[in-house]
């Protein structure tokens, strides 16, 4: 399906670029660049790798997957950052904000990888980095499935992994939920994603690997080399 513009969002927040498998493309990474207002290889980027301790299929090693070179990650932290570290939102609430709100404004981009939407959420409050983000209207947030969603109103209850997580609320920065990785897994069909709007009964985009989401200054923009599919807008 072809890309598409519709009305949303807050001015006051980061740049948003919500994918499903990351920068996958040279679409993509194109709508990257312009956001950025330079190249890749001249931005500075932290990772978020919080999400990933929320989820069951995730621990020690697909985290350690985020920080050096391996295949599975060159569309995230793989893409040739200028420099690149490590946020991790557990960490922040017990080192103080003059330690690592510098770091955040520094970046040029935060790189928020998959896992747990839900558990990401809690802790995007918890350790202060929610109230920060309006002010990052220069930053951009490039999430990769629950590092997209978590930006939504809801998930879908499907999507909850992390035990403790009271709903399938999250962060609504946008109006819009996401599902992702469309027909990269049997329960990830078109079909599924269907029942899955149908239960939320709000606007929602299905994207699979190729596509991504943009969010500057209010508008969004569906970026895409692949397949996806909007329900209710």
């Amino acid at each position: 399906m072809g890309g598409g513009r519709t009305p949303a969002i807050s001015e006051d927040t980061v740049k948003l670029l919500l994918t499903s498998g990351g920068v996958t493309n040279p679409s993509i990474r194109a709508a990257l660049e312009r956001m950025l207002g330079k190249p890749v290889e001249e931005s500075h980027a932290l990772c978020v790798p919080t999400a990933q301790w929320g989820h069951p299929m995730c621990g020690p090693t697909s985290v350690r997957g985020l920080l050096v070179p391996e295949p599975s990650f060159r569309h995230l932290t793989g893409l040739g950052w200028a420099s690149l570290g490590v946020l991790e939102l557990t960490a922040l609430p017990t080192i103080g904000a003059d330690r690592w709100v510098p770091w955040v404004r520094e970046a040029d981009v935060l790189l928020v990888d998959g896992g747990d939407a839900t558990y990401l959420a809690h802790w995007v409050r918890e350790s202060g980095l929610a109230d920060l983000l309006p002010s990052l209207t220069d930053t951009v947030w490039v999430g990769v499935s629950a590092g997209s969603m978590v930006m939504t109103p809801r998930i879908g209850s499907s999507f909850v992994e992390w035990a403790s997580a009271p709903d399938d609320r999250t962060l609504g920065v946008v109006d819009f939920s996401i599902f992702p990785h469309l027909h990269a897994f049997p329960e990830n069909s078109l079909a599924d994603a269907e029942r899955w709007a149908a239960d939320l009964g709000a606007p929602a985009y299905a994207i699979d690997e190729q596509t991504a989401i943009a969010v500057v200054d209010g508008s969004v923009e569906v970026v895409s080399e692949g397949d996806w599919t909007a329900f209710g807008l």
